[in-house]
């Protein structure tokens, strides 16, 4: 992990910079007192302005190669404590020390911030999930909402459409039963009529031959003829008239079965339709309650990916890349020992020329 490393390399730094500190305080504090002044003030064997400025150009080089700001501060610091006067061992290990402490602090706010960001990534994100998987969910529920009104509205539609069907063939039955009924009306009466009339015109030649005649046909072959000829009529006429009275019955109940068996479908037909219809308000209102909760939602999880990417500009370092600090990293620390080696090996000359001077007094 980029932060990880970030951490690691500076708490080489850290450990880099207490060593340092270590070794300076160990070079330069029995010099201190077995010589009883300041370093500066033995100018005669070592000149401290000079040592200083030695690790000053040693820091600036450093801090030009591996492009490190506080390098560079810390060299220019480095270089006004010895043109300052007084101590510049003691200066540069207070420098060293302030630096050690910065970064310690430094190195104390990452880690709160880092845990901090990931706190608050890991529980962001699962509130993520939550509204994805809540949207998800809402949206199946609206998908199978808007197929169910499709379905439902197809099926009011081919019931509108078998409604209209059957009232149409009602219609047209009605209008061809109408026209039955007053065929009929004027065949049966002109049956009707035919019938009486031939019955008369029996009844007219029986009475006038008698019924003697009628019987034993005595009274001429044409009056004979005639009324056989009016008897087949008579059953003709009878029997046609049975006939078309036989065939409007028929007809009559067959147009109220049928009549009745549209009455049922349509009642029938035009209930589901109602149904279907109140179905479709019904559902329609929990799928505008759908969109509503889905809306809201999302404004949910938007809200929270726009944290998101807010926390992640805040939280997810853009480093250069890993070997390259890793390489910049590990000059620097280079650089640093062997800086404190050089201020380590003035001490000693120092504390070297010291006891001679003490000697030779």
């Amino acid at each position: 992990h980029e932060w990880d490393v970030s951490m690691q390399s500076r708490a080489h730094e850290i450990e880099g910079l207490d060593k340092a500190a270590e070794i300076l305080k160990e070079a330069t504090g029995g010099a201190e007192k077995q010589a009883g002044y300041s370093f500066l003030q033995v100018g005669a064997t070592v000149e401290a302005p000079q040592n200083v400025k030695d690790v000053t150009q040693h820091l600036v080089a450093l801090a030009k190669r591996v492009h490190d700001r506080s390098i560079a501060m810390l060299a220019m610091r480095v270089r006004a404590a010895g043109s300052s006067g007084g101590d510049p061992f003691a200066k540069v290990k207070g420098l060293i020390e302030n630096m050690i402490a910065k970064l310690e602090q430094e190195a104390a706010e990452e880690a709160k911030a880092k845990a901090f960001c990931d706190k608050e990534t890991k529980k962001t994100n699962a509130k993520i999930d939550k509204h994805k998987s809540t949207v998800e969910d809402f949206t199946a529920k609206v998908d199978s909402a808007k197929a169910r009104i499709a379905k439902l509205k197809e099926q009011v539609s081919i019931l509108g459409k078998e409604l209209k069907n059957i009232a149409d063939d009602q219609a047209e039955a009605t209008k061809i039963r109408n026209e039955q009924r007053a065929e009929f009306e004027e065949v049966e009466a002109d049956y009707q009529n035919g019938l009486e009339g031939v019955e008369k015109a029996l009844k007219v030649l029986r009475d006038y031959f008698g019924e003697s005649f009628v019987q034993t046909g005595q009274k001429g072959d044409a009056a004979s003829s005639i009324i056989g000829i009016l008897e087949v009529a008579q059953s003709d006429f009878g029997r046609l008239l049975a006939e078309a009275r036989e065939t409007e019955s028929s007809a009559a109940i067959e147009f109220e079965q049928m009549t009745e068996e549209s009455k049922l479908a349509t009642a029938t037909k035009t209930a589901d339709v109602k149904g279907k219809t109140a179905e479709i308000q019904r559902v329609e209102h929990t799928l505008s309650e759908l969109l509503d909760d889905r809306d809201n939602e999302q404004e949910e999880l938007d809200s929270v990916l726009e944290y998101l990417s807010k926390l992640n500009s805040k939280c997810v370092a853009k480093p250069e890349p890993y070997e390259e600090r890793k390489r910049r990293r590990e000059t620097e620390m280079e650089g640093l020992k062997t800086a404190l080696e050089i201020l380590e090996g003035q001490a000693l000359a120092l504390l070297s020329t010291n006891r001679r001077l003490r000697r030779v007094a």
